[in-house]
């Protein structure tokens, strides 16, 4: 009897000691289940949507069913704003990459996550992979890194047409003004390989602050500025600079690893097409990129309850091994212990087929570094529309 009395004294001195600092009670569970609304601005759904739905499957107790959407990065902020400042937010769940996410952390959009909830996500930096932290650090607990890759950048080209593969910076400023509109990227602010272009110039250029876009690119803008000569547009997403690729009105364009597996396995761009990385004065950096779950604010607590539940369940490995996908992201899992033996073998057959070998090696071989986030890539983005894109952007 006194070990049971000593047990329920201290579990109610647990119960009634503070919450850490910063910490939040979490909220209750909805008594009946809820239709959960789920908006993609970053392509996720053809990493995450799976194990989306596997929760689903498990806790139909929590979720009737869920509804996708998506849209174009650029447009989710002010989407946003409007509902909540009408005080009607019907999007319980935001799929995003580093630029959404980046532009509701600059407007206040997101509900804070950590360390509001960090119960939810018990040691959840231990638990990610070499790289992967760096890039959940600066979202500044707005959102949870759910995906990751090195990324790039890379060129993408047509061996049989590009039969001398610019290798250097100045390389590929001579090729294109030789071969004009044969060069091609998309705008970075909706662009994964576009954004890892631009943030990746700095790097191989040799500028003052990588970190800095306004005061530290100088040598990157005027190489921008000069490469836009030769460039007869920039389209509003990658997708187009595959598919013109692939029909062959472009030579070479700005790709990722994802990008370069995955649309070679869906035949949108030929299985012969080749990549390689760019050199220059300071040589090449992998600029890597990550994909997140982010919190509206605005939702009734039982909704935000449903959804950091599936957050932290997408978290778990037989969930992460969905995010092998075909190849989109790869490798994927942000979190550690989840080898490609775990993923559907549909994703292990594409991967064997249109994987390149020589990736591991280069991830190894060469320094990764995190993006730009934030205000920071807010301001990248709204200079290269004004001073690069201005006049061709489609």
């Amino acid at each position: 009897m006194k070990r049971l009395a000593s047990f329920l004294v201290a579990a109610a001195a647990l119960a009634l000691a503070p919450l850490p600092a910063g910490a939040a009670e979490l909220p209750a569970l909805p008594k009946s289940p809820v239709v959960i609304n789920v908006i993609d601005v970053a392509g996720q759904l053809a990493l995450m949507q799976k194990a989306i739905e596997a929760f689903g499957k498990a806790h139909p107790e929590l979720v009737s069913r869920f509804t996708f959407t998506k849209a174009p990065a650029p447009e989710l902020p002010a989407k946003l704003k409007a509902m909540q400042d009408a005080g009607r937010v019907d999007i319980d769940l935001v799929l995003s990459g580093t630029d959404g996410i980046s532009a509701g952390i600059e407007q206040h959009l997101w509900l804070k996550l950590l360390p509001a909830y960090a119960a939810k996500f018990p040691n959840l930096m231990e638990r990610y992979v070499p790289g992967a932290g760096d890039m959940q650090k600066p979202t500044e607990g707005d959102a949870i890194e759910v995906v990751y890759t090195p990324s790039g950048p890379l060129l993408e080209y047509a061996p049989d047409r590009v039969k001398e593969v610019p290798k250097t910076t100045d390389a590929l400023l001579a090729w294109c003004k030789a071969h004009p509109n044969h060069f091609f990227y998309a705008r970075p602010a909706n662009s994964g390989p576009g954004r890892t272009f631009l943030q990746g110039l700095p790097y191989l250029l040799g500028d003052s602050n990588p970190s800095d876009p306004v005061h530290g690119w100088d040598k990157t803008w005027a190489y921008l500025k000069e490469l836009n000569s030769c460039v007869e547009y920039y389209p509003s997403g990658t997708g187009v600079t595959m598919k013109e690729l692939g029909e062959g009105s472009r030579d070479i364009i700005i790709s990722t690893i994802g990008w370069d597996i995955n649309p070679r396995a869906l035949g949108t761009v030929p299985k012969s097409a080749e990549v390689t990385i760019l050199s220059g004065p300071k040589g090449f950096h992998w600029v890597s990129d990550a994909q997140y779950m982010a919190i509206p604010k605005g939702l009734a607590p039982e909704r935000v309850a449903v959804v950091l539940e599936l957050i932290a369940f997408v978290l778990q490995p037989p969930q992460q091994a969905f995010s092998y996908d075909e190849g989109y992201f790869y490798p994927g899992p942000a979190m550690k212990d989840v080898p490609p033996s775990l993923a559907p073998k549909s994703s292990q057959d594409t991967l064997k087929e249109y994987g390149r070998p020589e990736y591991d090696g280069l991830i190894k071989q060469y320094p990764i570094v995190p993006p730009l986030f934030g205000n920071d890539l807010v301001v990248a983005f709204h200079k290269w529309d004004e001073e690069i894109g201005a006049s061709k952007m489609k």
